[in-house]
């Protein structure tokens, strides 16, 4: 897991404890209420990954966790979520990622092309200064936070800007997955073009799970493989916006003397292992081994009520890592340029999916 766990897994326990089982109980909690709605109602209209979100967010708006519990609660979040991300590889094959055809993939392709202009365009036109606009449109169309974290470096953006753009990914990023299994009912998706529209849409890799779980597994599958697609144009995006944005790296924004984190870093490109996260080198391993049949078929049913599992406990996390006031602290325009830009990439996606008839 990380040389620290190797050389002292003692203090690695005693430090994620707490974090880790309070977002078991929270889990649990969402479980409960989760085979309560079905015994009520014949069906849990509300699944327990949504359920875990709420409580989380819930319990964080009546009480902020300490540094005691932060650890546990980020190692839920990150880690576990990642490790979901992984283990989701072995319920997909090549042959499936054939199936879902060419066209969709440039489709993919270009939708990310047009949503960071049109992203761009639209901050802009909000009032936002380029390093900004920019730092949005690529979190919004890529994968956000990582994205952001990626592109900020390339384009000499500050402290500042990549926590303003940050900002609205905490609480967007949950209402995302949120709202967006209610487009089911709305527009009649099959689970085919739902997986795509959460694939196009959603901000992590990660969070794809938690979108497309509650529709099935068709959906986790094709909303995966999508946003595997535009997580994988990270590295083209930051190789054309290093040759587009030489001149950015040279210039200054107005100083910002009031706010530390205003200080600008030195101009650099971000490590590999920012472009494609570990992660999605092991979720694409894991593809590898199911298309050649070197995972017993036995372990696959429980292996996937672990990712289930690994994937409600970091939505637990997720919710209490979520603070309500984020979005007034990250500014009216940085935020309506975020939903504005979040409503394109949506209708776009949509739009997609009825030219290249995804059935």
């Amino acid at each position: 897991m990380s040389h620290f766990v190797r050389r002292n897994p003692l203090e690695f326990i005693k430090k994620n404890a707490r974090g880790v089982f309070l977002c078991l109980g929270i889990t649990a909690i969402a479980k409960i209420l989760e085979i309560a709605e079905a015994s009520l109602f014949g069906r849990a209209w509300i699944e327990a990954l949504v359920l875990a979100i709420l409580i989380g967010v819930a319990v964080r708006s009546l009480w902020t966790p300490d540094k005691k519990w932060m650890a546990g609660i980020s190692f839920s979040a990150k880690t576990l979520l990642e490790i979901a991300v992984v283990l989701l590889g072995l319920s997909i094959s090549l042959r499936m990622i054939a199936d879902a055809g060419v066209r969709l993939f440039i489709g993919i392709v270009v939708v990310v092309a047009v949503t960071i202009a049109a992203s761009y365009s639209v901050s802009r036109l909000l009032g936002l200064h380029k390093r900004l606009a920019l730092l949005v449109a690529c979190g919004n169309s890529i994968c956000g936070n990582s994205a952001i974290a990626a592109v900020a470096p390339v384009i000499g953006a500050d402290g500042e800007d990549v926590a303003s753009s940050i900002a609205f990914t905490a609480v967007l990023g949950v209402v995302v997955v949120l709202t967006l299994p209610f487009l089911v009912p709305l527009l009649s998706l099959s689970p085919t073009q739902y997986g795509t529209i959460a694939g196009l849409t959603v901000y992590a890799v990660p969070q794809v799970l938690a979108a497309t779980m509650p529709v099935g597994t068709v959906a986790v599958q094709m909303g995966t493989l999508v946003k595997l697609v535009r997580v994988l144009m990270l590295g083209p995006v930051i190789l054309v916006l290093s040759l587009i944005t030489s001149r950015w790296r040279e210039e200054l924004d107005e100083a910002a003397p009031h706010i530390t984190a205003g200080d600008r870093p030195k101009p650099s490109y971000p490590p590999i292992h920012h472009l494609v996260p570990w992660f999605i080198v092991g979720f694409l391993g894991m593809i590898v081994l199911r298309s050649f049949d070197c995972v017993p078929h036995a372990f696959l049913a429980p292996l996937a009520t672990v990712t289930s599992l690994f994937t409600t406990i970091s939505m637990a996390a997720l919710g209490l890592g979520v603070d309500i006031k984020v979005v007034a602290s990250s500014g009216g325009r940085v935020t309506a340029a975020a939903a504005i830009s979040l409503l394109i990439l949506g209708s776009i996606g949509l739009g997609l999916i009825y030219l290249l008839r995804v059935a």
